[in-house]
């Protein structure tokens, strides 16, 4: 048989030959190295028999899925340790993730952290008896036999459609469902570790039973899990939810509810500071401000489509049953701004219209969805829609993207994201507006335009919006875990469904096209970038308190007091400590608070009209007059400076 391999080149082997064995013949390191397989573009396992022409990737831990059936064997070896140490235990789910591997158990009490000490010692065990792993497939009957006792198991087989291929996989004395693919034998997994104990609901919904999951992450040698422990240790140190409570940004109260911080002070200007800063760029650039109701009836949703495809993750008020009329927290904005677009008549003269809003929004999370800044049931978003005709789509596009790059450069953020053309699933006609040739021809308009400005992106399917394909700039957070800032959409379908219409150079009436976009996101989640970027040290710029003016004796104050009124008036966002206080322990402080100016003087400086200044991240500056300082200091906020 012909084997085309990853590089190009085509290889004979004998038939019914597996895939370690080629990957053997080719080089016994790769063999070694190997962890599972690509066979025509599906990844398997490296016992898969291979019996006529294909092309074929070996998969070693260099590429990311053969990190996944690493972490995925683990998950398993994890399971079956569990079982073995709590028989009653239940198995629900355990994918490998981005990070390593998690499994959700359905135990009579949670797991704690002494258990995760005793399940790590019964994985080694496991993995030092090196038990193969083998794969076999059942019927729908007997699948649900082998399961009886697994009723997670169960409600997974039985939603399975007619015909599906029901696999398992049996290593020793335990077996789980599985799709795989998984390594050849537990004695791979050699290096790992089990990191966190989370409660998780069955398939995420909160009204189905809690579970237990434990989190683990697992690699070929020990230095390289000890690498990745230390980067653990050195994020949990920038996590936004750590740091941004350590620096007074936000807080969170049971009572208010979950996903519903309260900002503070610092979190409140700096949000503040984003937002101006924001909307006086967007201004300049021909976006016209729009304020809208929070809530609407459900008659508008209906006619957006989000009352069909999106009602799940709306709050919805009044009770259908009692005949209330129903009305719904907004969790967008773009079907208030078509209403305002079709208050007026418009002419192809008119387009494009930008309409622009500062809108909180409210989506209904579930629980085990919500961390920290980062997803949230109301939030703040920078929102906008661009209503224009199909030969302005292009270049509309382009200047949102010119727009969000000056944005995220301002903020020092450019270099960290990655970019995601998300398509439309036609098999999911649930999801998606029917229209394959809107979607053909819409999914094509945005591939041309990102093709012209060159950027990297990787297509995914099934991610778009029901209305329209999407850019989403991408970005993960200190752990990790990817999510999505901000997108951009073309929307082939609102504009027909809201009957808007321009009239056209021949007098005749058209459906404009729509961008639906954002320039920074979700405020509170940019800010959770920031907090995690920075370490919390945000940039001169954008910090809520810029300088603090630090009294050695109480005969300087009046002196700093008269440096606070400059420069207040200069707007630049000054504290005067004049507390009774060691002048170290008023440094440290405002070290820790992150401050990025110190101006410090006593009874020298007060008589010679100057400060000592220090700096964050380069200390003692040494003396400095007020001239020199204010020069320096306004250049670098006018000019946004990221050091």
């Amino acid at each position: 048989m012909n084997i085309t391999l990853f590089d190009g080149s085509v290889k004979e082997f004998e038939n019914g030959m597996n895939a370690l064995q080629i990957a053997k013949a080719l080089s016994q390191g790769l063999g070694k190295k190997a962890l599972a397989a690509k066979i025509n573009g599906e990844v398997v396992d490296l016992s898969t028999i291979i019996d006529k022409d294909c092309s074929l990737e070996i998969l070693t831990f260099d590429e990311p899925e053969g990190k996944k059936a690493l972490w995925h064997t683990a998950s398993h070896v994890m399971a079956q340790a569990v079982q073995r140490l709590f028989p009653d235990a239940k198995l629900a789910i355990g994918p490998a993730i981005d990070t390593g591997f998690y499994y959700d158990f359905d135990v009579a009490r949670p797991f704690v952290a002494e258990d995760l000490v005793k399940i790590e010692k019964e994985m080694k065990r496991i993995v030092a008896q090196n038990i193969p792993l083998e794969r076999f497939e059942l019927s729908r009957a007997d699948a649900l036999e082998l399961v009886k006792d697994e009723p997670y198991k169960a409600e997974l087989i039985s939603e399975l459609g007619e015909g599906e291929a029901i696999s398992f996989y049996k290593q020793g004395d335990f077996t789980d469902l599985c799709a795989g693919p998984h390594l050849m034998s537990t004695g791979k997994v050699r290096a790992f570790k089990l990191l966190s104990i989370a409660g998780a609901y069955w398939r995420g919904s909160e009204k189905n039973k809690m579970l237990t999951r434990i989190y683990g992450t697992a690699f070929e040698k020990q230095e390289e899990l000890a690498a990745y422990l230390k980067h653990l240790k050195e994020a949990k140190e920038r996590d936004h939810n750590k740091l941004g409570r350590e620096l007074k940004f936000f807080t969170t109260n049971d009572a208010v509810g979950q996903g519903l911080p309260l900002m503070m002070p610092k979190g409140a200007k700096t949000l503040q500071i984003l937002q101006r800063f924001v909307e006086d760029e967007e201004e300049a650039r021909g976006y016209l401000p729009t304020k809208t109701p929070i809530m609407a009836k459900s008659d508008l949703y209906k006619i957006s489509g989000h009352w069909d495809h999106y009602r799940d993750g709306m709050f919805v008020i009044g009770d259908e049953e009692k005949g209330d009329e129903l009305l719904a927290l907004r969790p967008m904005t773009c079907p208030f701004q078509f209403m305002i677009y079709k208050a007026e008549h418009h002419s192809y003269r008119d387009l494009p219209i930008r309409y622009t809003e500062t809108s909180p929004l409210f989506r209904n999370e579930a629980s085990g969805e919500m961390h920290g800044l980062i997803r949230l049931r109301q939030f703040t978003l920078a929102d906008a829609h661009i209503i224009c005709t199909p030969e302005q789509v292009s270049q509309e596009f382009k200047d949102v993207m010119k727009l969000l790059d000056y944005i995220m450069t301002a903020l020092g953020i450019n270099e960290d994201f990655t970019y995601r053309f998300s398509k439309w699933d036609p098999g999911n006609k649930e999801k998606y507006i029917d229209n394959p040739q809107a979607w053909e021809t819409s999914q094509a308009m945005m591939k041309e335009i990102l093709d012209e400005i060159g950027i990297e992106y990787v297509e995914a399917d099934d991610e778009a919006a029901f209305y329209g394909p999407k850019l989403d700039l991408q970005f993960k957070n200190v752990y990790g875990k990817e999510d999505t800032l901000i997108t951009i959409q073309i929307d082939f379908a609102l504009a027909d469904r809201f009957e808007m219409e321009y009239v056209d150079s021949n007098g005749a009436k058209k459906r404009p096209y729509v961008i639906h976009r954002s320039s920074i996101g979700c405020y509170e989640r940019t800010l959770a970038i920031l907090i995690e970027k920075y370490a919390g040290a945000l940039p001169l710029w954008m910090a809520p308190e810029q300088v603090r003016l630090l009294s050695i004796t109480d005969r300087s104050i009046p002196y700093l007091q008269e440096w606070q009124s400059k420069l207040k008036a200069a707007g630049v966002r000054v504290k005067l400590d004049s507390r009774s206080e060691k002048i170290g322990y008023k440094i440290r402080e405002a070290r820790t608070e992150r401050v990025p100016y110190m101006v410090i003087a006593g009874d020298k400086e007060t008589e010679n009209g100057t400060v000592s200044l220090r700096k964050r991240g380069e200390g003692d500056l040494g003396e400095s007059s007020a001239d020199e300082f204010f020069a320096t200091l306004l250049s670098e906020i006018a000019d946004k400076k990221i050091f």
